[in-house]
């Protein structure tokens, strides 16, 4: 008789861990920036005035005093109503859509220019986009581990 292959909690973590969207790297906030723009072929840099910047976001102050946040791909054509944003979740959803669209980068890296803005705007961005790899990759994962014989308990 043949041994039945079971599909596990711990071989599904292994495979995500192999493609780095595991449990070891979802505790650690290095590796999960890692993990994220690796996947997706970005980078950070805080040179404005560099070439080869995508996607910028920055804090502005306005003429009465308050901060806003703006977040473009063309810093020369700012539009209010769609790139400036009162409250940093507004821009960390902003960074998240940027990141997650820029798959048409594969040989070049996506560039963002993000001086100055708060560690936990890009921290919280690089949350949300690896608990959504995370998940995208475990149903994979499951998917080819069904296909290979694995069945559930």
């Amino acid at each position: 008789m043949k041994d039945k292959k079971v599909l596990t909690e711990e071989l599904i973590n292994e495979r995500l861990e192999a493609l780095g969207f595991g449990e070891k790297q979802s505790s650690n906030e290095e590796e999960i920036m890692e993990s994220v723009l690796n996947h997706y072929n970005v980078q950070f840099n805080d040179n404005w005035g560099e070439k080869g910047i995508d996607f910028y976001i920055y804090e502005e102050n306005t003429a009465d005093g308050y901060s806003v946040y703006v977040a473009t791909n063309d810093p020369r054509r700012i539009s209010v109503c769609e790139n400036v944003h009162y409250y940093s979740s507004g821009i960390e959803e902003a960074l998240v859509d940027a990141i997650k669209y820029s798959n048409g980068y594969p040989e070049e890296k996506f560039t963002i220019y993000a001086a100055d803005i708060e560690p936990e705007i890009i921290e919280g961005a690089m949350e949300t986009l690896f608990n959504y790899l995370k998940l995208r990759f475990e149903v994979e994962v499951t998917n080819n581990l069904k296909n290979e014989g694995y069945e559930s308990k």
